[in-house]
């Protein structure tokens, strides 16, 4: 889900870089593309909420372009849960336009796409082998192409946790947040993987960041505690996974950390509780 949104944030960001080029339909049919993404995606409110923020950024962009207002007289509007609404536009207004024209612009989208793909799968063999340096040769010539792709930053960063290199999963993650500041599902992976690392005052810190942006997220507490967990701070564990609980009654996973964590203090408290007696002779 929040990959979904990462993805849709993704091309919104490119639509400023296809208006500079003057590439005006690639920023219509990209604005078309991230919306359907939206529609067709169940999101959490501070989601919802992150994307209505972007999109409003978007559409100012695009209704202040030159060319733009050339080919749509209309001024594109959006609405707090006008979603399908501003997707029925776009399609009037991609129908409207020559089809060849759109037709050209999705081939290029398109062709965008498929040389990505074809990078990141080379750079997944490269790894696979064992050739780390230059899979990141490769990664990082690609970025180089698109370096304002937040979603191809973030493809290459789970590329390397599915290898356990979390220190080039980290740069990579930490790159695509300062492209989506408040993105709550960067900060987690941010956050999981300094975990990893052993990094637990740092990744607590991101944690904080996340929950900030996202307390309606049981997956989110629940990771909190698997931090807690390896930091062997129990009291903390208990509360993050009674937070998960709150938020869903049904997370059997986040019973069981809070099971688990009632258990480690019931130890600790029997150790403390021992040490405070004479010793028998």
């Amino acid at each position: 889900m929040s990959s979904e949104l990462i993805k849709a944030r993704s091309k919104i960001s490119n639509i400023k870089s296809y208006l500079k080029q003057d590439k005006l339909l690639p920023a219509i049919v990209s604005l078309h593309e991230s919306v359907g993404i939206i529609c067709r995606t169940p999101l959490l409110k501070h989601e919802q909420e992150e994307f209505e923020r972007s999109l409003d950024i978007a559409l100012d962009i695009l209704n202040h372009n030159d060319d733009f207002r050339k080919v749509c007289p209309m001024v594109l509007e959006y609405k707090k849960g006008g979603e399908k609404e501003l997707l029925s536009a776009l399609k009037e207004l991609l129908d409207d336009l020559q089809s060849s024209a759109v037709s050209d612009a999705q081939a290029l989208l398109q062709a965008i796409d498929d040389t990505k793909r074809i990078q990141l799968e080379r750079g997944k063999h490269l790894l696979e082998k064992g050739k780390f340096k230059d899979a990141k040769f490769t990664f990082d010539k690609l970025l180089l192409q698109f370096p304002d792709d937040t979603e191809l930053k973030y493809e290459i960063a789970e590329l390397y946790l599915k290898f356990d290199r979390n220190k080039e999963a980290l740069k990579y993650l930490t790159e695509a947040l300062r492209d989506l500041p408040e993105s709550s599902h960067l900060y987690n992976r941010v956050a999981m993987v300094l975990r990893k690392l052993e990094e637990f005052e740092m990744s607590e810190k991101y944690y904080n960041k996340a929950v900030k942006l996202s307390g309606d997220d049981p997956g989110l507490y629940f990771n909190f505690g698997r931090l807690y967990i390896d930091w062997k701070r129990w009291e903390k564990v208990d509360e993050m996974a009674t937070k998960a609980i709150e938020l869903n009654k049904g997370f059997t996973e986040a019973h069981k950390m809070r099971k688990f964590a009632n258990k480690q203090l019931a130890k600790q408290e029997k150790a403390k509780k021992n040490a405070g007696k004479p010793i028998k002779l």
